[in-house]
């Protein structure tokens, strides 16, 4: 592994370069926050030299927004009287252009690996990962709202990252971790980092404690039944409003659904993001409902997060960001549930 020490006029002078051959974007402040049609609110294009600025804590939108794109393009067809393709179904060309993300946090980084799981025999998914290079920033401070070590990661972690930043003293400490992250740097100038400097990142690494699995190992402990007809399921249901805010913002909630559009006789069929905290997206063509309820909808969002997961790919699907406790319009707090959950005999 390289490691480099990089100050910031050299910071935006690279992000800057990779920005002429490649699609870059950085965290997004301020009135920046607002949904761009191809990549979501939170993020926006890097463009020109200005200083980067990576806001404490994650930005507002998610990475899966660059890897499970809403919508998506799935297939394509034409419907079109005449057109001899007409009714033919065909799988557009995947996109092959790369594009950097920066200014990632470890938290989403994790979230990548975790989505990985349940799509890693997913082509559309795959395909954007492959073109993918994730530029992160370790946290040296971190928001009221953040509780990664909880969920088995670190504030200084660099797993899922291509190449990782972390303060040093006059600059920055840039890890090359992966093959990609090496032909992003390819070809530029940049001294090496001194002994001390990764002797001192390491020891930082060390005394934090992170990657905590106790939590992890109790509740998958747990007895799935008790944890399901749990009483506080019920008060719960009756706060949650069912808008769907938690499941958007999260990194790792990734429930779908598949529809038609068809405009003046040309169509594409879609994937976009849906939410399982919405009555409709378990709602079979019989007209049974098996989580009609509120209540049903609010347990299954945590259990899978802190149960049924972790019990098939081994993690929480959850990492710690603190983006639903910061936006739930209702104030539940998942670190709140999860306490409770632990308490559950």
């Amino acid at each position: 592994m390289k490691v480099f020490k990089i100050s910031q006029a050299e910071l935006d002078n690279m992000v800057a370069l990779w920005s002429q051959s490649r699609k870059v974007y950085r965290p997004a402040v301020g009135r920046q926050q607002q949904a761009q049609p191809d990549y979501g609110p939170g993020w926006r294009k890097a463009e020109g030299a200005s200083p980067l600025t990576v806001p404490i804590g994650p930005a507002a939108g998610s990475v899966k927004t660059f890897l499970f794109p809403q919508p998506e393009t799935m297939m394509t067809y034409s419907l079109k009287t005449g057109d001899p393709d007409r009714g033919l179904m065909k799988e557009p060309a995947k996109l092959t252009e790369s594009q950097v993300v920066v200014g990632l946090r470890p938290c989403d980084a994790r979230s990548v690996l975790l989505n990985n799981l349940p799509f890693r025999e997913d082509p559309f998914y795959q395909a954007n990962l492959e073109r993918t290079v994730f530029v992160g920033f370790t946290c040296d401070e971190s928001l009221s709202t953040c509780f990664c070590e909880q969920m088995g990661g670190s504030p200084l972690d660099s797993d899922g990252l291509d190449i990782a930043f972390s303060r040093a003293e006059n600059g920055y400490l840039a890890e090359i971790l992966t093959p990609k992250g090496e032909e992003l740097m390819a070809g530029l100038n940049l001294a090496p980092a001194a002994n001390s400097d990764i002797t001192a990142l390491a020891d930082r690494r060390k005394e934090r404690p992170g990657k905590d699995t106790a939590i992890l190992n109790t509740m998958q402990g747990k007895d799935l039944n008790k944890l399901y007809e749990a009483p506080l399921w019920q008060p719960l249901g009756d706060s949650c409003i069912n808008c769907g805010a938690c499941t958007f913002i999260c990194p790792t909630c990734y429930c779908f659904d598949i529809q038609d559009e068809v405009v003046k006789g040309s169509g594409r069929r879609i994937r976009y993001w849906d939410s399982c905290m919405f009555p409709l997206y378990s709602l079979h063509t019989t007209g049974h409902n098996p989580r009609g309820r509120k209540l049903q909808r609010t347990r299954n969002r945590f259990m899978h997060k802190l149960k049924y997961f972790p019990e098939r790919f081994g993690p929480f699907s959850c990492v710690g960001c603190g983006r639903c406790v910061q936006d739930c319009p209702v104030n539940i707090d998942i670190r709140e549930v999860m306490a409770d959950l632990l308490t559950v005999e």
